[in-house]
């Protein structure tokens, strides 16, 4: 699947939308790796997130940048890498396609009254509920003419899972076109 075939894709979403599970998800049935990006925040920005405070763009742009490596690095993952990134802003998502041409998107939308209760449940996580308005006031839904589809997460985690690979056309194994 390496070159023009391999797969680079961003499940992308608020916080409690399911992206980590589906884009896990996605990466297992497919064999190929996943990343999630939450793991790959500056302590500085962890210690912020924390604390309540919402992320400025500077503080992403770094964040965003090694996303984008990560998704262009065939060597380590020649048949493609799936990374759940919130990607809220279209700017966010025009710089990570800007480190890695031919990345899709995959939105996970969710209501917020189900990322409320999912939020208030999540234990072990750095992402504090009172930080989802921020993101949703944030949140840009993909464009038509961006790279990606959306699919809703309020099903089970199965469910989402196999309503994703049929959007993003991969239900059957066909890599993304």
């Amino acid at each position: 699947m390496a070159g023009s075939r391999r797969i680079a894709l961003v499940v992308m979403g608020v916080s409690g939308s399911g992206k980590s599970t589906v884009a896990a998800g996605i990466a297992d049935a497919l064999g190929l790796g996943f990343i999630d990006g939450d793991g790959l925040h500056s302590p500085e920005s962890v210690a912020l997130m924390q604390a309540g405070t919402p992320l400025t763009d500077a503080d992403r742009w770094p964040w965003l940048e090694g996303i984008a490596a990560r998704l262009a690095d065939e060597a380590q993952w020649p048949d493609g890498l799936v990374i759940a990134c919130s990607a809220l802003r279209r700017a966010y998502r025009d710089r990570i396609r800007a480190g890695r041409p031919g990345v899709r998107f995959l939105h996970v939308v969710t209501s917020p009254e189900t990322l409320e209760r999912r939020l208030e449940h999540r234990q072990g996580h750095y992402m504090p509920a009172s930080l989802l308005p921020s993101q949703l006031q944030t949140l840009e839904p993909l464009g038509d003419d961006e790279p990606g589809v959306t699919v809703s997460g309020e099903a089970p985690p199965d469910q989402v899972l196999a309503a994703a690979l049929r959007a993003l056309g991969l239900g059957d194994g066909d890599p993304l076109p």
